[in-house]
């Protein structure tokens, strides 16, 4: 069945896919669709690549984010969202900024590397981020104590939508910063 040919009570694929990604709040996966579309991956991905095409001369466009597709507005339209949604938009502090990108760049972190990094308590900042659910726990460090190791989530990818973690901006380290992964217990 091709993505013209009808399935789901007579219902066109393409369609069904708009209307999913129309109210959908999150990232949808080609899995998930593939699912509630009672239709093969491959042709799932298929119709999502036509729809692709087909949005980006619009103000909005369908894009692969956090490991899903989901619309978004066009960057060059986002003065005239904000006038909507301006007081409803909130922004991150400096400093949940600055903890995020150290983060994102050095996960997994302790909560004492953040703050030695930062030269300051994290706590609070910590707490902001997990509550927000942009940061998450991913494990603890194997040593006396045990503490929590922090890292990005699905939601960040979501927040700044980026699609992976390799979507960020490189970064220049003057030096290298062991790494945790080889101390990590789930």
């Amino acid at each position: 069945m091709n993505s013209n040919e009808q399935g789901l009570k007579g219902l066109k694929l393409k369609n069904i896919l708009e209307c999913l990604f129309f109210v959908a709040s999150e990232p949808l996966s080609t899995k998930q669709l593939a699912t509630i579309c009672e239709y093969p991956e491959q042709e799932i991905e298929d119709t999502i690549k036509e729809l692709a095409a087909e949005y980006l001369e619009r103000g909005f466009h369908l894009r692969a984010i956090a490991g899903g597709w989901q619309f978004m507005t066009d960057e060059d339209y986002a003065p005239v969202i904000e006038r909507l949604y301006r007081p409803k938009f909130h922004q991150l502090s400096l400093p949940a900024m600055e903890t995020l990108a150290i983060i994102a760049y050095r996960q997994p972190i302790t909560r004492a590397e953040i703050s030695e990094i930062r030269q300051v308590d994290a706590d609070s900042v910590i707490s902001t981020l997990l509550d927000k659910r942009l940061i998450c726990e991913v494990g603890r460090l194997d040593i006396p104590g045990r503490p929590i190791l922090y890292g990005t989530s699905e939601q960040f990818l979501n927040f700044f939508g980026i699609n992976s973690l390799n979507d960020l901006p490189p970064l220049e380290v003057n030096e290298e910063l062991p790494s945790q992964q080889e101390n990590i217990k789930e």
